[in-house]
């Protein structure tokens, strides 16, 4: 599961910017895993509440991703990654003048359970029956 936490300042996004960026972040695992992995939470932060170099900061975005479902294979793969999500975001961040900080956590696949369930591994026929169904189910693997 990726599960993206965006904190940013009260107003920088529309119900419409957030539906978007939650889509096209979920388009980018889509191909790979079942969607319904994918969580996007926007967190808005005051001008008082988000400081940099302690000092306040009214135009700082910061997004923390959990990578459980996947890791970075390589470096090729890191580097492609960001990239590419670097310039989905810049419309929605860059563009607009917001200074923005983005990094990812890569937690143990055993640690993780989804409604008390085990996800299958990674390209087993389980896995693709879930992206299939769009849903977690009780048969994963052993």
């Amino acid at each position: 599961m990726p599960l993206w936490k965006i904190y940013h300042p009260v107003d920088a996004f529309t119900a419409d910017d957030k539906k978007g960026i939650a889509q096209a972040l979920t388009g980018i695992y889509g191909r790979v895993m079942p969607k319904f992995y994918v969580g996007v939470v926007f967190q808005e932060v005051t001008e008082d509440n988000f400081y940099i170099g302690g000092e306040p900061h009214p135009r700082f975005i910061r997004i923390w991703v959990d990578h459980i479902a996947r890791t970075f294979q390589s470096d090729e793969m890191r580097v492609n990654f960001f990239t590419y999500v670097n310039k989905l975001l810049a419309p929605f961040i860059a563009d607009r003048g917001f200074d923005w900080e983005l990094h990812v956590d890569e937690t143990p696949f055993d640690l993780w359970t989804i409604q008390g369930y085990f996800p299958p591994r990674e390209g087993t026929e389980d896995e693709k029956r879930w992206m299939a169904e769009n849903k977690a189910s009780a048969r994963t693997h052993d």
